[in-house]
């Protein structure tokens, strides 16, 4: 069996994702097998991996930094919400059931079944094991039955490090309050702290830290100053979700209620002179070179909040004036003629118009779709008129059938033969299901030529792929990370 370490949190945001990320890194740096686990995550930013399970892509960046295939063991329970009150529920990769708060927090002693089986597995594979909690594990409203904090941390005999966020303020009422709320045999699993995102002098937080001591007994492991990392996020409470951005390109993203998958769209922010601009108001949009609506878990209520927050009379000025318009997923689907949903698979509603920019008309279907898949492009047409030919694979993950009418132009060939998304006849709007698409060097850059050229600027020269940009930015984590932390201090608590 594998030795382990768990990273818990005194709130949400505070790092926990990234910092399981670069400790993987170093332990594979450090020549470790070494695999992530988070027993169960609530993200609407999901992959799908070889084998067609669905896991949260917060383990897949983690387990890209250990070197190793993601897999659906580092994550067996994933909640993906559908309202505000529930969560369709992913175990094992695949669709269990759809559950309001109460019914799953019921079921969570048939979760832990689940959840240690895979940990199980994992163990029997691996030299270490870094696991991730979720949230805060002073929750103590959810203590009972719980299988992400100490819960998992109990089941897995694991120690764990708590991480405080000094850039919220209060990082030692953070800590000191998140310990004294546990039990007894909780505090003892609890051996250091590590406080993140600082900005300024360390020098001058040492006599806080040396004072704490005195509080609480529990040793400082490292200060963590701000990082500038292009890694992907968790979840859409991210800081880099902004309306805000400026660049030689502006890519203006929908912010839908329900997005999912917006790291879909981390390729253009890594790459140089463009920027991604998360807008919910028409007015986010007036400047936009480009706008994109992503994925949604909700497309039906999403399509409501567009119409109802005017979102569609600025996508329909842009189109007007050529800006071109891109739909995936569901975003794809908004871009149709109507979405129907006769057996409620998303909504009270048996159907909703679309924003009827293309050809298209979409059912929902209760069996969800989920693959990898390889593409290509096959027209030219319009926007896409810099990449025939151009790798355009990624992975499937929907619920819906997107029927194109007579006459629509399908620019996708999928690898298994089929045709694949819609594009309108001038080129101007398109959409595919292919979540991704955009990660295809060639591809992006083709796109992001074509929005450069529009506004009278040459095109870019790409030295790097997108793959080679993640190594290096994980390496980076690692070597900061490695250089804050007592890493002897670490590797004891590890065993390793």
């Amino acid at each position: 069996m594998s030795k382990s370490i768990m990273f818990q949190g005194t709130g949400s945001t505070v790092g926990k994702s990234i910092l399981t990320a670069a400790l993987c890194r170093i332990l594979s740096q450090d020549g470790y097998r070494v695999a992530p686990f988070k027993a169960q995550n609530m993200a609407l930013n999901s992959y799908i991996t070889k084998d067609g399970g669905e896991m949260g892509r917060a383990q897949v960046v983690q387990a890209e930094a250990a070197g190793i295939e993601p897999h659906v063991d580092m994550n067996p329970v994933l909640l993906k919400p559908t309202s505000t009150m529930g969560s369709q529920i992913i175990v094992h990769g695949r669709v269990h059931s759809n559950m309001k708060a109460g019914e799953y927090y019921q079921k969570k002693t048939v979760m832990k079944t689940a959840v240690m089986e895979a940990y199980n597995r994992l163990s029997s594979k691996y030299d270490v094991i870094v696991l991730e909690g979720a949230g805060s594990p002073a929750e103590i409203n959810l203590r009972k039955n719980d299988i992400v904090n100490m819960g998992m941390a109990e089941m897995s005999d694991s120690p764990v490090i708590l991480i405080g966020d000094i850039d919220k303020g209060g990082v030692f009422a953070q800590i000191y309050g998140t310990v004294m709320l546990l039990e007894p045999q909780e505090r003892k699993r609890i051996r250091g702290y590590i406080i993140n995102k600082f900005r300024g002098d360390v020098e001058l937080l040492k006599p806080g830290i040396e004072m704490f001591r005195e509080r609480l007994d529990i040793p400082c492991l490292g200060v963590i100053n701000h990082m500038d990392i292009n890694i992907e996020d968790e979840d859409s409470v991210s800081t880099r979700i902004r309306s805000d951005v400026h660049g030689d390109v502006v890519i203006g993203v929908v912010r839908l209620p329900y997005m999912s998958n917006f790291t879909d769209f981390t390729p253009f922010e890594a790459q140089e002179g463009v920027a991604v601009r998360y807008a919910s108001k028409p007015h986010e949009l007036e400047d936009v070179d480009m706008v994109i609506i992503p994925g949604s878990k909700n497309t039906i209520s999403d399509m409501k909040f567009i119409f109802e927050s005017g979102m569609d009379k600025a996508i329909y000025a842009l189109h007007r004036k050529g800006v071109p318009v891109i739909g995936i997923c569901g975003g794809y689907q908004m871009l149709g003629m109507e979405i129907r949903d006769p057996h409620r698979v998303e909504s009270d509603m048996e159907r909703i118009n679309g924003l009827s920019l293309l050809d298209i008309s979409t059912t929902m279907a209760a069996e969800k779709r989920t693959s990898q898949i390889g593409a290509k492009i096959i027209s030219g047409t319009g926007m896409l008129g810099g990449s025939i030919g151009q790798a355009a694979g990624g992975y499937e993950i929907h619920m819906g059938r997107s029927d194109a009418l007579e006459g629509t132009i399908r620019p996708i060939e999928l690898e298994d033969g089929r045709l694949e998304g819609a594009v309108s006849p001038d080129g101007s709007v398109f959409g595919t299901y292919i979540h991704g698409i955009f990660e295809n060097d060639g591809f992006r850059s083709s796109i992001v030529d074509l929005l450069r050229e529009k506004k009278g600027m040459g095109k870019m020269e790409v030295t790097l792929s997108y793959a080679q940009m993640k190594e290096m930015e994980y390496d980076k984590l690692a070597k900061a990370v490695r250089e804050s932390l007592d890493m002897d201090k670490i590797m004891d608590i590890i065993g390793v």
